[in-house]
């Protein structure tokens, strides 16, 4: 790079400079071994380096996108407490979330809520420790029609979402069902506020 090349990174007309992409999540936990067969479980994410102190893992070409870090003794998180609420991650296509469901639910791990906010079609899960992931896929084929719909009166009424039942829409979509007509958000349910639809 050259000194002119550096000069204008450095060029406070640039503005705000955003992350290129999300890197990695470090959990600690003192279920070292749990937390990391639920990772790899859930992931299919391989271990690149691990030891008894901390395992780094990745499902992709990062050279790893979680650490799990054993702390032996950790006290319990409570429940509802002041910090980040779950991490999300971004399945290609309704079929690659509903394949991963069924993966999931077969080996025992079950999502404790499942909602259709609108923009996105998302299962909730919660690791051994109680952290909560969630695994989604878009609604909307392009980011401009999602946007577009965030910015209508549906997701202002709405801004939570419809729950939904994992097994119905994995029959839906067996049954050759419009993905179109699978990915749209239902109303909310007679009597219901978008408050009822929250699970924790």
């Amino acid at each position: 790079m050259s000194s002119t090349d550096r000069t204008s990174e450095l060029d406070p007309a640039r503005g705000r400079v955003t992350p290129c992409k999300l890197a990695h999540v470090v959990r600690r936990t003192a279920r070292f071994d749990e937390m990391l067969r639920w990772y790899q479980t859930v992931f299919g994410a391989r271990v690149v380096y691990g030891d008894a102190m901390i395992a780094f893992l990745s499902y992709d070409d990062e050279h790893h996108r979680f650490a799990i870090a054993n702390v032996p003794g950790l006290a319990e998180q409570p429940t509802l407490a002041a910090g980040t609420d779950h991490v999300a991650f971004t399945y290609a296509s309704l079929g690659d979330l509903l394949h991963t469901y069924v993966r999931l639910r077969d080996e025992g791990i079950e999502p404790y809520w499942c909602i259709n906010h609108g923009p996105t079609t998302s299962m909730y899960y919660k690791d051994p420790d109680g952290s909560s992931v969630e695994l989604q896929v878009d609604n909307f084929p392009t980011l401009a029609e999602c946007n577009r719909w965030m910015e209508s009166g549906d997701f202002a009424a709405n801004p939570i979402g419809v729950i939904f039942d994992p097994e119905d829409l994995l029959a839906r979509f067996r049954s050759g069902e419009a993905l179109a007509s699978l990915a749209l958000r239902p109303p909310l349910p007679e009597g219901k506020s978008p408050f009822d639809m929250l699970r924790f």
